[in-house]
């Protein structure tokens, strides 16, 4: 098997933090070679390096067996590697084609942009991403999260690659376009491109994987070929227990109705079409289905982000008829949304200022914030929470995807809700983190809360949810009790054109 990139003895120093200890990485020609382990375990960092965007402490990289500097990403970028980063780094205000175009403009002679050769060249990228039927001229921002990551796919099959390093590409993707992105990778494989690929999601990762490489606390602790390991073996390489172990399941009793949503119906491309549904003190509800199946806009639409054209929703057993989310949060709703980066956080402020945003009034005196009651109020939510930081003044994009989630659901806390909507809160994050997201929520439910969840991961979904709720089109298609779950009738319900019988 031939090496094509390699990593000698890297380490990685931030101050006194060391986020790479001498890691050795070797890429193989041609193969997928998958990157694993928990956040904070230095994939991304070493990805970084690859990349020309960060720069090591010590050791050397070798390009086809000779020694390089990869001093820029520019400089990466000619030598063949590029990288899909996990978080989105695209233009909302700008249309797809010139996303794809941006830095890289096609010219007609030597000032004018070539808009008709862009749009030619975009159109022919989403075809081989599956979205044929999408405008190249539409408004980024206008786009569903999915489509805007197959975007950012695009921006790097455009460049003539060697090497691609793809950093969590499917987080938020549905099943369909995972299906389509590996075809991509397949056919890249054939052309002899080599794929570094980082993945939380094992399911997915052993389809498409030849190499798996497992990271723990700055240190590659495993290196194997895909075929010889299991999905136990390699759960216990990143977090050192066993997978059985990870997700802690409710146990608290149900008490009384805490959510009770009667014929709610949103009209709109993606559709709620007279849903039902409710939830009790100390329940965990899943919500499992595919993208498109109207899930993010049912729990939008409880929260009051989207207006519904019938339907009531009662907290409580008290109809609250307003539909504003002002009115919704007074009521005892809160939501955790899908995109943290884009909806929950605001990245250039710190972790306390990001935890207090929602309670801001709460914290004031004679109109002035009182410093020392947005420090303790700041500290005790995360040490609530365990969440990983620096300190309470660092910027929160400093932390890892599982902390960044925390921050938004320890603000939602800090709104005294009496249920908790929870939009993938799982998505993009570790299987340790997961762990700690999962016992978390089975935590609030002893306390007395009511959660309800949406996921994509058939496992999470399944190892969490007290009862799972399926969407399909609009519709609630089934309902399962813990007990009875199974990944096939789930899969069947999401695709069934049938409507659960009550709850219609």
């Amino acid at each position: 098997m031939a090496e094509i990139l390699e990593a000698h003895n890297i380490s990685k120093n931030y101050g006194g933090v060391r986020a790479l200890k001498d890691v050795t990485f070797t890429a193989y020609r041609g193969q997928v070679n998958v990157l694993v382990g928990e956040n904070g375990a230095g994939k991304s960092t070493l990805m970084k390096i690859l990349s020309g965007s960060e720069q090591p402490t010590s050791g050397e990289i070798l390009l086809d067996g000779e020694p390089v500097q990869l001093d820029s990403p520019r400089t990466a970028q000619a030598r063949g590697i590029g990288i899909i980063h996990q978080e989105l780094s695209l233009f909302p205000n700008m249309s797809i084609a010139e996303n794809l175009f941006a830095g890289r403009e096609l010219r007609r002679g030597s000032a004018f942009v070539d808009a008709g050769g862009q749009r030619r060249r975009a159109r022919e990228v989403l075809k081989r991403l599956g979205q044929d039927s999408v405008d190249p001229d539409t408004l980024v921002g206008d786009l569903p999260i999915g489509q805007q990551q197959l975007v950012e796919i695009g921006r790097a099959l455009l460049e003539d690659v060697r090497v691609l390093i793809m950093d969590e590409p499917t987080s938020a993707l549905s099943n369909h376009e995972v299906d389509v992105l590996f075809e991509v990778m397949a056919d890249l494989r054939e052309q002899d491109v080599t794929v570094i690929y980082i993945s939380h999601k094992l399911d997915e990762f052993r389809r498409i994987g030849d190499w798996v490489t497992v990271f723990r606390d700055g240190s590659l602790v495993a290196h194997e070929s895909m075929s010889r390991t299991d999905t136990g073996w390699i759960v216990r390489q990143m977090v050192g227990r066993d997978p059985d172990s990870l997700y802690v399941r409710n146990s608290s009793p149900v008490g009384d109705v805490l959510l009770d949503v009667r014929g709610l119906t949103v009209p709109g491309t993606v559709k709620v079409d007279d849903v039902s549904l409710t939830v009790s003190a100390g329940e965990v509800v899943g919500i499992y289905g595919l993208m498109g199946a109207g899930r993010t806009e049912l729990v939008e639409t409880l929260m009051g982000m989207r207006k519904a054209s019938t339907g009531e929703v009662s907290v409580r057993g008290v109809n609250e008829p307003k539909g504003t989310v002002q009115a919704r949060m007074a009521a005892g709703l809160a939501l955790v949304p899908e995109d943290r980066q884009r909806d929950g956080l605001v990245q250039t402020m710190s972790v306390r200022d990001n935890i207090l945003l929602s309670t801001v009034a709460r914290m004031t005196r004679s109109g002035l914030l009182n410093g020392a009651a947005e420090q303790k109020t700041a500290k005790e939510k995360v040490g609530e929470l365990a969440i990983k930081i620096p300190g309470l003044g660092a910027v929160v994009t400093a932390l890892s995807g599982g902390n960044q989630q925390k921050v938004v659901l320890a603000r939602a806390l800090l709104t005294e809700p009496v249920v908790l909507l929870l939009d993938e809160p799982t998505r993009g994050i570790d299987v340790g983190a997961k762990s700690q997201i999962a016992g978390l929520m089975a935590e609030l439910a002893a306390q007395g809360f009511g959660v309800l969840f949406i996921s994509s991961e058939l496992a999470g979904v399944m190892a969490m949810a007290d009862r799972v709720l399926v969407m399909a089109r609009g519709r609630i298609t089934a309902e399962f009790t813990a007990e009875n779950v199974t990944e096939e009738a789930l899969v069947a319900a999401s695709a069934s054109e049938s409507v659960l019988e009550g709850h219609s």
